[in-house]
């Protein structure tokens, strides 16, 4: 049972997280200090450490520096409610086997820990037989058997090696960053960071700040310098996801990092060079975007040398039960259990339901089955709701011979407001949809 040490000065939070972890068949031992943990780590030995960036008595990075010199064999994963970029590349660079920020998603907690640890027994297999070659370590992505997989596949080995700027269109949930993920990992830039940045999350007026980063003082509320997403990946690759998301300002300054290769931070004169490769990502039709003058046409052609589909669930059926396996033993080691499988009612309801979550939806639709099952085997009793509802067909949702005008609304709603997928929805091409909302005076 791997042994854990807590550093955290906030008690409270300490033994939440100590039951937690406890709970989760990990033996834990707590400090409430810097003092506390170093005495700890001299008297025992742990499979790991979880020490808070900010404690009373010392820096979490000099910390960790300690620990590492002392046993650089144990794993050590950093704590703050302080997340930023700048600490984040600092901790792992400085040795950090990982990087957590406050409030806590348990699943993620959980995840980090096996991945840190799991990759201390490589190691530690790796020295006691070095003749031998190392294990590979277990891949986040299906490559999947169903020709739509294949033709991804066949596209990810192509451009990996490249430093072509590569353009992943699909619906949402269907693995688009892992796609990017899997494209850095056999590239030649492997061994650098890769940084996955969600630009529907970043409000316009800080997008400059967070992608090229700012000096203390250039702005309200900026208390400390900042390493932006640009010059963190810096060498590596820079993950855009819905990029389509940027306001046209924003667009015009990515357009000029990404053909200078040079950022300015926000509040400096001093031009920064960055090598770095861009991965971007779109749920939207980007070309449509184009004609409507919502997308710059320069960036687009800069982002898309080479586009790759995401393809949807219904698209790779020959792979739905690969996944839900793949899926099934990641739950089963985040939540403890030893699931075998599926029932045969499961699988032929798994192959008759529709997927409008894609991957994403399988896979919390799997894990929370796992959790709630007390068998061998996934049964009925345990999906939700949802499966067991008739469903209608997308001509009968989507009919424009009544209630034309509600019909697209509910169609732009479905497809939160994205026009193409709208009009496919309708059966209508984009054309009319256009002309239609012109009609009914829809914005």
């Amino acid at each position: 049972m791997p042994k854990i040490l807590i550093i955290e000065d906030d008690i409270s939070f300490c033994k939440l997280l100590e039951k937690f972890l406890i709970k989760n068949s990990y033996t834990v031992a707590t400090a409430f200090s810097a003092a506390e943990g170093r005495l700890a780590v001299a008297k025992e030995n742990f499979d790991l450490i979880l020490t808070d960036l900010r404690l009373p008595d010392a820096d979490g990075i000099a910390l960790l520096a300690e620990f590492l010199e002392a046993n650089p064999a144990t794993p050590v994963i950093l704590m703050t409610g302080y997340s930023d970029v700048n600490t984040a590349v600092k901790a792992i660079k400085n040795g950090a086997s990982d990087y957590i920020s406050k409030p806590f998603n348990p699943d993620e907690v959980l995840v980090v820990i096996s991945n840190a640890l799991q990759n201390r027994t490589q190691v530690e297999e790796k020295k006691k037989k070095p003749e031998s070659k190392a294990a590979k370590p277990t891949t986040t992505y299906v490559q999947g058997i169903s020709a739509a997989s294949k033709k991804l596949n066949e596209h990810i080995q192509l451009v990996s090696p490249t430093d072509m700027s590569v353009l992943i269109i699909g619906e949402s949930g269907t693995g688009k960053e892992i796609i990017a993920k899997s494209i850095h990992q056999k590239s030649n830039r492997k061994e650098e960071n890769f940084i996955a940045v969600d630009c529907g999350a970043i409000p316009k007026e800080l997008a400059a700040s967070e992608f090229f980063g700012h000096l203390k003082g250039s702005f309200t509320g900026a208390i400390s310098d900042k390493v932006g997403y640009f010059e963190a990946a810096n060498k590596g690759t820079i993950f855009l996801d819905e990029i389509g998301n940027l306001s046209y300002e924003n667009q015009i300054q990515l357009l000029r990092a990404l053909q200078e290769r040079k950022i300015k931070p926000v509040g400096s004169n001093k031009e920064i060079e960055v090598d770095i490769r861009i991965i971007t990502a779109t749920n939207e039709d980007l070309r449509e975007a184009v004609k409507n003058g919502d997308f710059r046409e320069d960036l687009y052609h800069r982002i898309n040398e080479f586009s790759i589909h995401s393809p949807s669930l219904s698209e790779r059926e020959d792979d739905l039960m690969l996944f839900a396996e793949f899926f099934l033993d990641k739950a089963n080691a985040l939540l403890n259990k030893e699931v075998i499988g599926f029932s045969k009612e499961v699988i032929h309801i798994f192959q008759h339901y529709h997927w409008p979550g894609n991957l994403r939806e399988l896979q919390n639709c799997v894990k929370r089955a796992t959790l709630l099952t007390q068998g061998d085997f996934i049964e009925t009793n345990v999906l939700p709701a949802e499966f067991f509802q008739p469903q209608e067909s997308k001509t009968d949702a989507f009919s424009l011979s009544e209630n034309e005008k509600e019909a697209i609304e509910y169609a732009l709603a479905k497809t939160q407001n994205n026009k193409s997928e709208a009009a496919k929805l309708l059966k209508i091409t984009r054309k009319t949809l256009y002309n239609k909302l012109k009609l009914y005076d829809i914005n």
